[in-house]
């Protein structure tokens, strides 16, 4: 039985939802002993021989010239940006608060799509988008007991992803993902390559934490890969909601792994994210049905 575009991009974004959240489990057991910039150098350099090698297998791999098109360097700029903001506060703060943050991104592609692609939004939609992110500040807790700069690390990354995913969609459809997938993973070893030094230089590495981060680059190679196939293959509408897959690897990976265990706040700021974002994608639903 032949799949639907929509369920094939629905099955994508569960698959790079897993490969991520579990890359970021891998990189937040290593970021007690190295810095950002040399996680991301490393993890970038593994990523790119990966997607370099399978790409000439597949003859996949785009001219040179082709990726030099301004959509595909503004989307390696956004990719590059939300990675500085959310690794660097993974090593702060539990994966899952992590993660529950995250569940905002969809409202942020949503609130994107509005503000400048011209997509029209109605109250009901925008009223979702506000509740949503209050469910986000609920989460942050901003206060001298709750907050941590390492949460608005996060709400960076998360308008930095929304940027990212909405200049996927105006790529040319030429352009082969796994072209983009490599364009992206070299960017990021280059400006890990330029952080090394300012965050505090190059630290020993262990046969282990070299295996981590192997580990790290394959994972987030089927992020990267997948994640691309799903904006360009389905409606953001119909896939943006499996995205909150990631939670519960999130929470999952953080209680078995890192003995983290959610919190009333995280819980209810995650539930009004989610059910925000439900309702959201609801709406586009019903606004496409009724023409």
């Amino acid at each position: 039985m032949k799949l639907s575009r929509n369920t094939t991009g629905a099955i994508l974004m569960m698959m790079s939802m897993a490969g991520f959240t579990c890359n970021d489990a891998v990189i937040k057991a290593v970021t007690p002993y190295m810095n950002v910039g040399q996680i991301m150098l490393i993890r970038g350099v593994m990523t790119s021989v990966l997607v370099y090698i399978i790409a000439r297998r597949m003859n996949a791999l785009d001219h040179i010239r082709t990726l030099f098109q301004p959509m595909v360097a503004l989307r390696v700029l956004f990719e590059v940006t939300a990675a500085i903001a959310y690794l660097s506060a993974l090593g702060q703060i539990p994966l899952g608060n992590a993660a529950s943050i995250l569940q905002s991104l969809p409202l942020a592609v949503t609130l994107g799509a509005a503000l400048f692609l011209g997509e029209p939004v109605g109250w009901r939609r925008w009223t979702a988008i506000i509740v949503g992110f209050i469910g986000v500040m609920i989460i942050i807790r901003p206060g001298p007991e709750g907050f941590t700069l390492a949460s608005l690390y996060v709400v960076g990354s998360v308008f930095s992803a929304a940027a990212r995913d909405l200049v996927t969609k105006r790529i040319h459809a030429g352009v082969s993902s796994l072209s983009v997938t490599l364009f992206s993973a070299a960017g990021n070893a280059v400006a890990g390559a330029l952080l090394v030094q300012p965050f505090g230089g190059w630290q020993p590495m262990t046969g282990e934490l070299f295996g981590l981060l192997a580990l790290a680059s394959v994972l987030v190679f089927i992020g990267y890969q997948a994640i691309i196939m799903a904006m360009r293959t389905g409606e953001i509408s119909f896939i943006a909601p499996f995205r909150y897959t990631s939670l519960l690897w999130a929470v999952g990976l953080g209680l078995v792994v890192f003995g983290e265990v959610p919190d009333v706040w995280m819980m209810t700021g995650t539930a009004i994210v989610i059910a925000s974002g439900l309702y959201a994608f609801y709406r586009e639903n019903k606004r496409k049905a009724d023409g």
